[in-house]
């Protein structure tokens, strides 16, 4: 199956963000792109759409998801004045079973003060925080990836292959959220 133009740099944009916190991207997974007509559902479904991924996960788990962050990184200011921040989170769904793994990067300063207060307290999912707050968001370019654990991903959500998707979200226009998010098991909900 070809891969879309558009999609030859998920791979790119996803071991990017994975090194933000894992050295080696190879011995995290191995990610490949794909089509979404090859990916079964209901992965599809959970991550071929341009809307936050915790709406999606709750929905599909029949509750809220609660969220565990893994590490994180920042924030720091870059020369542009932007201050980013970074974390790898696990969603969990109301029995405790990890249904989501992620990583975001951020620029705190396309959020309010509040806002970007309640991303640093990692008690919240970050979807939940700017759906809460109305912030005008536009998830956009969305890429599929097949995913293969490797060792280091296999530590935090098993074994088993997967799909999931990288993102970017503009608030108010600017390009302010780099997303990669994995579905750990899409049984349940």
């Amino acid at each position: 199956m070809k891969v879309a133009a558009d999609d030859a740099d998920a791979v790119a944009r996803a071991e990017s963000l994975v090194r933000l916190f894992h050295q080696n991207p190879a011995s995290f997974a191995a990610l490949a792109a794909v089509p979404p007509d090859a990916v079964p559902q209901p992965y599809r479904g959970l991550l071929d759409h341009r809307s936050h991924m915790t709406a999606a996960m709750e929905r599909h788990h029949g509750g809220p998801v609660s969220l565990r962050v893994v590490a994180h990184d920042g924030p720091r200011t870059a020369a542009d004045g932007r201050d980013w921040y970074a974390r790898e989170i696990l969603l969990s769904n109301e029995a405790g079973e990890v249904v989501q793994y992620g990583i975001v990067r951020i620029d705190l300063s396309s959020l309010g003060t509040a806002d970007a207060a309640r991303v640093r307290n990692a008690s919240v999912p970050l979807g939940r925080i700017l759906m809460a707050a109305g912030v005008l968001c536009d998830v956009r370019d969305v890429a599929l990836v097949a995913v293969h654990p490797g060792d280091e991903l296999r530590r935090l959500i098993g074994d088993r292959a997967t799909f999931g998707r990288v993102a970017l979200i503009r608030v108010d226009g600017s390009p302010a959220i780099e997303l990669l998010e994995i579905v750990v098991d899409s049984r349940g909900g």
